[in-house]
């Protein structure tokens, strides 16, 4: 299965997809690598694994509009199955959404629905995990519609919260579980236990 991957930062979510294709724990490759930053990490460890990576931005292509046709077309090039969202920071265009319907997956660094929405992301969830004084946190990952973290919730991890527990430490303890977990739900995708796609496309054995 091939797997495009879009992050803005550090990327670390994505080596993680690349090493499980390595060591052969999932079944997929990472087709190819997408980022709106272009100092970001992630086109580095991209461009370090052989994987063809894209450094797309309107400073780039001008438009939104040229943009996305502009990512359609390496999407459609490379035979991409299914997309992950693995801390990218802007919204993927409709016309991406509709043709890769119910193929697009974000991970959340908290658990949905109550940390979610325009603005909780990074820090700002875990101090918001913190302020409540919950006692758990966690990782979700969900399918991505073109509102901010409202797509079908496809599985969640939790975390302990500890009574001394920092944003910042807080933040390195979901993200180590990210790793894991991203991991394991790209091989229940792969094996059907999540579905992929429309019924209808499903149904054709369209993947």
């Amino acid at each position: 299965m091939n797997i495009a991957v879009f992050s803005s930062h550090n990327g670390s979510d994505l080596q993680a997809i690349i090493d499980a294709c390595n060591n052969g724990s999932i079944n997929a490759k990472v087709c190819a690598v997408f980022s709106n930053n272009s100092d970001s990490r992630a086109l580095i460890r991209a461009s370090e694994a052989g994987i063809d990576n894209y450094h797309v931005s309107t400073i780039v292509y001008g438009s939104n509009e040229a943009m996305n046709a502009f990512i359609l077309r390496q999407l459609d090039h490379h035979k991409t199955d299914m997309i992950f969202l693995a801390g990218y920071l802007k919204k993927l265009g409709v016309e991406i959404l509709k043709k890769y319907h119910n193929r697009v997956f974000n991970i959340h660094p908290a658990l949905l629905p109550k940390y979610g929405g325009q603005g909780m992301f990074g820090m700002n969830v875990h101090k918001a995990v913190i302020a409540s004084k919950d006692a758990v946190s966690g990782v979700t990952i969900h399918r991505v519609t073109e509102e901010y973290d409202a797509g079908e919730i496809v599985a969640q991890a939790t975390v302990e919260v500890s009574s001394w527990e920092t944003a910042e430490s807080l933040a390195e303890k979901v993200l180590n579980r990210e790793h894991q977990f991203i991991v394991e739900v790209i091989k229940e995708i792969i094996e059907g236990r999540i579905p992929l796609g429309d019924s209808a496309t499903l149904a054709t054995g369209g993947i």
